[in-house]
């Protein structure tokens, strides 16, 4: 996690009046050089500011899109203030010009996920497990797959290793893709085993849709029980051998709170449903995001990525029943959207399965960076029209140009391979 400075007392006792107020005098004094991103699972009070809303790599390609469409009009876009998680805003930066900041309006949101996997600890693992299936008279080759929920750096470890990223829609492809040889064609006999980063979950559900037997044909390597003295991260060297895919031993901290029993509880309700007399209630129906366990997705009528989940919803019937396994400001906002039409929208579980770090961003921070791009004093009294000093660019997400180049790798073979782009040798 990024040290983020304490906000001046100001920010914090302002009003949601006030704050929504002032936010929006800043973004009409930026205009067009201003370009603000919200993800899907921000508070509603973000979420009113946003330009964009989406997932976590569409936002950054339609940032991208933006920077060049307002150039064609001779508008140069000068910052991009992403109000989503670290990672998010790494891949922004990696796909718009140096000339354009992004900015995090708190540093402090990370993404628990994306920090599971260690550049360092996975540069380690590469070499034990190459080690380990040497020894045991492997010779086939691995291939590297990042879920595009990762830093930069394991970004570009994975495009420098000929692996390409993925998101939850087109996972599937990606795992076609490498399967059969990735960069390089795959040779006659010769054996392919994935290695993927960092969610096991998403890694051992695309696993599974492959036919692959996840019981005995993945492992999980932990990078943890390496620190603690199991060599293989807790796997054998066995394991190594017979597994199709190698799991990281990541998850989401949202997705991972839905169980089975969750599902279970659903499943007996709607079957009780079906016993009475004259009740014309639908059943329930239940979607979930492949970020959870695997016995989730298999007890779900559903599984898919965020925009999925929400396009599903969206094309419901009315008077359809639907439980939702992701996160809680998602589908609240689906819930109050979609009751006119009289399509129940409900959590799968009763806890709070929000993700606390993305929560940290708020609008007082937003304000906080907002001001400092009009060159705004922090005091009590500060507004439009009492500039006190330069203008102040704060929270700059920056990726390395060498890490961003091999990082590019990993997202163009993606794109390339799933149909999104021009084909380029990658």
């Amino acid at each position: 996690m990024l040290w983020q400075p304490s906000l001046p007392d100001h920010y914090h006792a302002l009003s949601d009046e006030e704050l929504n107020a002032q936010i929006e005098a800043r973004r009409a004094q930026l205009g067009e050089l201003l370009v603000i991103l919200g993800h899907h699972y921000q508070m509603d009070a973000v979420v009113r500011h946003a330009d964009f809303l989406g997932d976590s790599l569409k936002l950054s390609q339609l940032a991208s899109s933006v920077v060049e469409e307002r150039a064609a009009k001779g508008v140069a876009v000068k910052h991009i203030i992403f109000c989503g998680v670290h990672f998010m805003a790494e891949t922004a930066d990696m796909l718009t010009p140096d000339s354009v900041s992004v900015i995090l309006p708190d540093l402090s949101a990370g993404c628990s996920m994306a920090d599971m996997a260690d550049y360092d600890q996975t540069v380690e693992a590469w070499e034990l497990i190459h080690e380990s299936l040497k020894e045991q008279g492997w010779s086939g080759r691995i291939i590297p797959i990042t879920y595009v929920n990762s830093t930069a750096a394991i970004k570009a470890f994975v495009g420098e290793h000929g692996g390409a990223c993925c998101t939850s829609s087109n996972a599937d492809q990606v795992f076609a893709w490498a399967i059969n040889g990735g960069t390089q064609a795959k040779s006659d006999g010769e054996e392919i085993k994935i290695l993927f980063l960092p969610d096991q979950h998403l890694g051992r559900n695309t696993s599974a849709g492959f036919g692959i037997d996840v019981e005995r044909n993945t492992c999980v390597y932990d990078p943890r029980k390496t620190e603690q003295g199991e060599p293989l991260g807790g796997a054998s060297a066995l394991e190594l051998y017979d597994a199709a895919t190698i799991l990281w031993a990541g998850h989401c901290s949202v997705h991972k709170l839905f169980r089975p029993e969750h599902c279970a509880d659903i499943k007996r309700a709607n079957a009780a449903l079906s016993l009475g007399q004259g009740s014309h209630e639908e059943p329930t129906q239940i979607i979930v995001h492949p970020e959870c366990c695997k016995e989730v997705v298999d007890l779900a009528d559903y599984s898919g990525s965020t925009e999925f989940i929400i396009n599903t919803l969206r094309n419901a019937p009315a008077g359809s029943r639907w439980a939702v396994g992701t996160e809680v400001h998602l589908v609240n906002r689906l819930h109050t959207e979609l009751a006119p039409r009289g399509v129940e929208v409900s959590m799968l579980s009763e806890c709070q399965c929000l993700c606390t770090t993305m929560y940290r961003i708020d609008e007082p921070h937003m304000l906080w960076v907002l001001d400092g791009l009009c060159g705004i004093g922090t005091k009590k009294d500060a507004s439009l029209d009492s500039v006190e000093g330069p203008i102040t660019v704060r929270n700059v997400v920056s990726v390395h140009p060498e890490a961003t180049k091999l990082a590019l790798l990993a997202l163009e073979r993606m794109l390339v391979h799933t149909g999104v782009a021009p084909a380029k040798t990658v």
